[in-house]
């Protein structure tokens, strides 16, 4: 079987490639920034170093916010199994995005407010107890995360997001003496958690806010909700950061290429490992359960695809080909008939 993972070269992604090449016949490490996609017409795909890029059995891309658009076509483009939905790349990178989907699924998080205006923030403001936290839909390690103690610097902050016109979020401060978790899901489980600790003077537990972690045991509560957090977002490989409170546990955020280095070093845990070992058993599986038949029986008949269902959590994703070949489009409205053993989807017809 041939693998790739794609990256801008991070340490965490080097540690992850060299865990797929003890496992995979092939493995390759691509870099992102010589990855370009045409996404139209015949020539529509992936293409390295001005090249289509070679077929892979699994192809795992990873990047930060300012590669999420890219990062999403790669994976739409490409037929290799990829433990993300395309849709993670931009949902996970927006913390917007992430709190909506959060909230879709019933997942546990602070209390979040989004005002169109700062006019009408301030009048979120004047009914909130401080701390309030305001943050920025794009970011990571921390940045772009600030707390303000008052309403007059709340005030100020808003201010000068308004003029950067930065959008920006509002959160209740959930005190927990600078401390945070983050879990690994990797499948259906938590394969490492740390407890994150800030340091003096820092209210962000983040590793590259200068905080530091230690190897925690999660209970069943915190577990469950990391996995279902990674489930509704589509991510079978993802970090989830969650605040404990007199609440329960509560969900800050999602991100789908999480450094490896901090919580490899707090838990002793070859997390890598873990996620390589996952990448080759699902590969394995889709392989036999007929995963490359889709490709060669669509193109033959043009009609009916021969394969396995790719599941990511409750939900099915259906095979590139089958949305190609159906030729039905986003913008209209579709019948879905539901019976057991059968799933048929149609267009409306008006």
């Amino acid at each position: 079987m041939k693998a790739a993972i794609i990256s801008t070269g991070s340490l965490s992604s080097e540690m992850i490639f060299e865990e797929m090449k003890k496992l995979f016949d092939e493995a390759d490490h691509l870099d992102l920034k010589k990855i370009d996609v045409c996404i139209s017409g015949k020539d529509a795909g992936v293409y390295y170093e001005g090249k289509k890029l070679k077929d892979y059995d699994c192809l795992y891309a990873r990047g930060s916010h300012r590669y999420a658009s890219i990062l999403r076509a790669i994976v739409t483009l490409t037929n290799g199994y990829n433990p993300m939905l395309p849709s993670v790349y931009t949902i996970a990178h927006n913390k917007l995005l992430t709190h909506l989907k959060l909230q879709q699924a019933e997942i546990p998080q602070p209390m979040t407010y989004l005002a169109s205006n700062a006019d009408l923030a301030r009048d979120v403001l004047k009914r909130v107890t401080y701390p309030i936290v305001i943050k920025v839909p794009a970011g990571t390690h921390g940045k772009g995360v600030m707390i303000a103690d008052s309403y007059e610097s709340a005030s100020s902050m808003m201010d000068a997001l308004s003029l950067l016109k930065q959008q920006f979020i509002l959160q209740e401060f959930v005190s927990t003496d600078g401390t945070d978790i983050r879990a690994i899901v990797v499948g259906d489980k938590v394969v490492a958690a740390m407890k994150r600790k800030a340091v003096r003077g820092e209210a962000r537990a983040n590793i590259h806010a200068g905080g530091t972690g230690e190897k925690i045991v999660l209970d069943m509560q915190t577990k469950k909700v990391a996995v279902e957090t990674a489930k509704s977002l589509g991510a079978d490989v993802c970090a989830v950061d969650i605040l404990p409170s007199a609440k329960g546990p509560l969900v800050l955020e999602v991100n789908a290429s999480p450094g490896l280095q901090g919580i490899t070093e707090a838990t002793k845990i070859n997390v890598a490992e873990k996620i390589a070992k996952h990448l080759y058993d699902c590969t394995k599986a889709r392989q036999e359960k007929g995963g490359k038949k889709v490709v060669r029986e669509a193109l033959a008949t043009k009609q009916q695809i021969m394969t396995s269902l790719d599941f990511r959590g409750d939900r099915i994703l259906l095979p590139e080909l089958a949305t190609r070949v159906a030729k039905i489009s986003e913008k209209k409205d579709v019948v879905i008939t539901i019976r057991k053993g059968k799933i048929i989807i149609e267009e409306e017809k008006l």
